[in-house]
């Protein structure tokens, strides 16, 4: 799997269930109509059931200037608690109510339409409320366990 390069994203939610995030790159478009993201969360991460019970999720696509925020919502290093993680970048939101980080290069604001369980792992189908696409032209891809630049030329 570390062959299959893909966007690093902070996957975030907000409601009933807490707020909290977590880092991805299990993430891909399904269809642009409804517009409708897949991520797959393992149902071990301690963010997999505010997840269900919030049904909203943003996936924030970061930039490479932002790679420092992929180990912090891995819950790697200081930052233990989800309230912490958050603590490491600006917020707002936009109509669902999770938490959309700003400068972000594009952020899917979503709800939670349908669940899948596959293995280890949950695969939600979420539908598109709002986007908001940043500034920065650049992304960030995993690949062969390293992070790369991704720009135009």
């Amino acid at each position: 799997m570390a062959r299959l390069g893909a966007a690093v994203n902070v996957i975030t939610t907000d409601g009933p269930g807490g707020r909290c995030g977590f880092t991805a790159s299990a993430v891909c478009s399904v269809t642009d109509d409804p517009p409708t993201l897949l991520v797959c969360v393992n149902r071990g991460n301690d963010s997999h059931d505010p997840l269900i019970a919030n049904g909203v999720v943003c996936v924030n696509t970061l930039t490479h200037g932002q790679q420092n925020l992929s180990p912090v919502f891995a819950g790697l290093g200081e930052a233990d608690s989800h309230a912490a993680r958050f603590g490491h970048a600006d917020w707002d939101t936009l109509a669902t109510g999770a938490p959309v980080l700003l400068d972000a290069a594009v952020s899917f604001d979503c709800r939670i339409a349908q669940r899948v369980e596959v293995g280890t792992h949950t695969v939600f189908f979420c539908t598109v409320e709002a986007i908001r696409v940043g500034a920065v032209h650049e992304g960030l891809i995993y690949y062969g366990r390293h992070y790369h630049r991704v720009a135009p030329p």
